[in-house]
Formats: C-alpha cells, structure tokens, sequence
C-alpha cells in the first residue's frame, strides 16, 4: 500500500509539471541583482558618423560603477560531494527598463547549467570567459564601468569574450595555491567548425596577500552567435598578465592586456593603481592606463581615474568618480563602458555621482 501511494503522488507531480516535493530537501534558488544608476557628464562625446567632437553630454546612466543585472542561481546536492548548478542573469538598463551590459538577449550574461565536485566544475550555456575573469580580479579599480579596463576592452571587442555562447568550460579545484580554467565555445555552423569558434584559458596564482592571473584568449567571427544583438564574435587574440598584493587597507594592483584584433588595432595596454579602506564603510581608488597600437605607435591614449566609495550600508553606496582621457591618431578610448564607450580625439574630462543597490 505504501508503495501505491508514493507512486501515485509521483505520478500527480509529474502531471502538474513538477517533482515530487521531497527531491527539493538538498536544492535552493536564489534570486540575487544589482540596480544601479549614475549621472554622467563628459566634455566631448565622439560623433559616430563624422568620428569627431559632438560636444559635452549631462545624462542619466545605468551602471555607473557596476552593470544593473537580476538572476537566479540554484544548486542541488547528489551526494558524494557533487552538486548540479545553474544561472540565470539579465542585464538591466534602468534608465527604460530595457536589456543593457550583455548581447541584448533576456537572459544575455549567463544561461549555464553545470556540475560542481571536489575535482572541479564543469558548465555548458552561455558564460565567461576565463579570459574576462582574469581580468576581473586584477582590475585596478574592481572593474567599475567608469574609468577602467571596461571601456577599453568594449572600446576594442564589444562583448566577445565576455559573454560567450554555445560555450563549455571546466574550473579546476585549488591545489597549492593555482587553479586553472579553460573553456570552448562552439561555433554552431554545420559544416564550418571555425565560424564563430571561441576558447580561452587562464591560471591563476594565490598566496595569502599575493595574487597573480594570466589568460589568453582565441576567437573567430561568425556563428551563430554572431546573430546576437551586441557583436560577440568579434575575431581577435587577446591576452593578459596581473597581479595584485593586498595589505591591510590598501591593494595595489598592476596588469597587462593585448587585444590583436583582425583587420584592427593591436592594442597593448598597460595598466596600475590601487584601492585603499579609508574607513570600514569608506573607500578610495585611482588607476591609469596607457593604451598603445602595435600597428602604428601614433594610435595612442592615457586613460586616468579615480572613485570614491561610502557604504550607507552593506547591500547600498553612494559613488562619486572622476576620469581624464586623451586620444591620439585614430585612437577612440571612451571614460565609460555605459554612456560614453568611444571617446573623442584630444583630451576628455568625465564624472559620474550614482548609488548602487545589491539584493
């Protein structure tokens, strides 16, 4: 009899499209974001058709510091130390609840499905890039969108890379201090294995207050990505060296990135700075980078910024950042990865004031 009626509620589950309510007893869900909005000035805004001065801009921005995103993320234990993982995230443009900061799909960040184990992580869907990680964690200024390696890398790849898919990637545990990550990314054209073929691999190094990443990166154009809203199968080769040694308040953080991009710049970019804890809710950064053309030296730009960071509490900040950029030659640095990506020749002063929200 015990038989029948735990077969029988089995059965009325599937029937209503979900699982008996005991297989949920080891998995959870959560729904996390960050919402952030920002008012943006810059001196010059770079004309797209004409490729000069428009002149200077005063607008609202989302993502003045960090990308506004929503997601979910859940995970179940089957035993033995292995769980199955997956999220969903969205970018989120505030300003007209629209997509922003991904390809412009609903779900355009990450779409992944995984396995987690004491011997590493394995994901397939839309992901990043080891690539675009390794750059995250020796970014000078913690990788606010304002004043920082974002806008160059979009500057140079739009979001390849950072937003790869049909993609499978496997994240090794940490023995003795590195741990490694690679990932391929299928290009989906039958016939064509090339078109649109993606991968990229990174080691990563940590000993107590040292950090020290390297990545490179692989990837042709076309695809089926390459239908997505934002371009994310532009074909270049990048590669990056950072490191980082961290005292009790202060971090200093150095870090160099290659973009060879087909057909375009061979940009070198050379970048340091720091982040120091003023107080426990209060925080200050500064970072420059000199960005220089392979192909022709006379391409160039210097791109310098500062932030300052006070937590009204631990889940919301107030941000206030100041950046100064100057393009050479056919160089097109902006001070922003929203609202002002491209910049304009000559010299260019930014800021932005915003608040940021986590949940």
């Amino acid at each position: 009899m015990n038989f029948f009626r735990r077969y029988f509620r089995v059965a009325i589950c599937v029937l209503l499209g979900g699982f008996e309510p005991t297989a949920h007893a080891q998995s959870s869900v959560t729904l996390y974001g960050v919402v952030d909005a920002g008012i943006l000035y810059t001196s010059k805004t770079l004309d797209l058709t004409t490729g000069q001065n428009a002149g200077h801009q005063f607008s609202l921005i989302s993502g003045g510091m960090t990308p506004s995103l929503f997601g979910f993320k859940g995970s179940e234990d089957l035993g033995g130390g292995t769980r199955a993982i997956f999220t969903l995230e969205s970018g989120i443009n505030l300003a007209n609840g629209g997509f922003s900061d991904s390809n412009g799909n609903f779900f355009g960040r990450q779409a992944f499905v995984g396995i987690q184990s004491d011997y590493g992580t394995v994901r397939a869907g839309l992901q990043f890039s080891p690539f675009l990680l390794s750059l995250v964690s020796s970014e000078v200024r913690g990788s606010s969108y304002f004043g920082s390696v974002v806008p160059i890398y979009v500057d140079n790849v739009f979001v390849t890379g950072g937003y790869n898919s049909n993609a499978i990637s496997y994240e090794s545990p940490t023995v003795a201090g590195f741990q490694g990550n690679a990932m391929l990314a299928l290009g989906g054209i039958a016939g064509d294995f090339q078109a649109g073929r993606q991968y990229s691999f990174s080691l990563n190094y940590t000993d107590g207050p040292v950090m020290v990443t390297a990545a490179m990166y692989s990837g042709n154009g076309g695809g089926t990505a390459a239908t997505t809203p934002v371009p994310s199968t532009v074909p270049f080769f990048g590669r990056t060296i950072g490191a980082s040694y961290s005292f009790e308040k202060l971090t200093l953080r150095a870090v160099f990135v290659n973009y060879r991009v087909s057909g375009s710049f061979d940009s070198r970019v050379y970048g340091g700075g720091f982040n120091y804890r003023i107080t426990p809710a209060t925080y200050v950064d500064a970072g420059v980078w000199y960005t220089s053309d392979g192909n022709d030296t006379r391409n160039h730009s210097i791109l310098a910024a500062t932030g300052l960071t006070y937590n009204l509490s631990l889940a919301t900040s107030l941000y206030a950042q100041f950046a100064f950029v100057n393009n050479h030659g056919k160089m097109d640095t902006g001070v922003s990865g929203n609202g002002a990506t491209f910049g304009a020749p000559g010299a260019t002063f930014g800021a932005t004031v915003g608040m940021r929200h986590l949940f």
